[in-house]
């Protein structure tokens, strides 16, 4: 379960005028959630765009708007989960300008603002194992490459839930939440993902979900530097 996550408010990052924050502080804030956040956020992103280029447009254009907004976040409920909402919003913003506007309607009624969370009686499908090799880096890498392109092939309300479930390892109710549909939905989807990625992958499948687009190192401090300086804290 995300605990909410109240130094978005504790360096005055919601004040304005006298009594806010300076620059720095800000910057080392804001710094602190984009680092806490972004590989998550960035699966997520990947997830509804498809696209990696995309996806940290997404990413980044979140943030800016995050902060933009951020005197809207109460506390009463995850920091994660908030920002997932504003990159679901960005996404759809994406695909309407990649889409046209009637794919781009159907994504988000595919996402619909759903509370339910009546149980499914689809029950998941048992992990087992990885494969490959993992004394074989090469191996591994392509085994790692090829479970990728087969997420990034899933029609996208699967290909979002998985990412959440399987890659970032959030609960039902967590990536309920993200996505803003009911938990029997998140079964259902998963399940049907998992069936998908078997067919497609074979004895392959499961492999190792969980070091699937990967944003560390450089690409995480890309983001954060971009970030900062749009918003003139650098």
């Amino acid at each position: 379960m995300e605990a909410p996550v109240t130094a978005w408010q504790s360096t005055d990052l919601t004040r304005e005028g006298p009594g806010a924050a300076p620059p720095l502080a800000r910057a080392a804030a804001l710094e602190a959630v984009m680092r806490q956040h972004n590989q998550r956020l960035y699966r997520l992103a990947l997830s509804l765009v498809g696209d990696p280029d995309d996806a940290e447009d997404v990413l980044q254009e979140s943030y800016f708007h995050a902060f933009e907004k951020r005197a809207s976040f109460a506390g009463r409920s995850g920091l994660g989960a908030w920002l997932a909402r504003i990159v679901r919003n960005q996404a759809i913003d994406c695909l309407r300008a990649r889409r046209s506007r009637r794919a781009a309607f159907a994504f988000e009624a595919e996402l619909p603002f759903g509370q339910s969370e009546s149980q499914s009686p689809v029950e998941s499908v048992p992990m087992q194992g990885t494969f490959g090799n993992p004394e074989l880096g090469v191996e591994r890498d392509e085994a790692r490459a090829a479970l990728e392109s087969a997420i990034l092939a899933l029609p996208t309300p699967f290909r979002a839930v998985f990412v959440l479930r399987e890659v970032e390892g959030l609960s039902l109710q967590e990536t309920a939440r993200y996505l803003a549909i009911p938990v029997a939905t998140v079964k259902t989807r998963a399940h049907r993902a998992r069936l998908l990625l078997q067919a497609e992958l074979g004895s392959e499948f499961p492999g190792e979900p969980h070091v699937s687009f990967e944003f560390l190192r450089e690409r995480c401090d890309r983001i954060v530097a971009n970030v900062l300086r749009r918003l003139a804290l650098l």
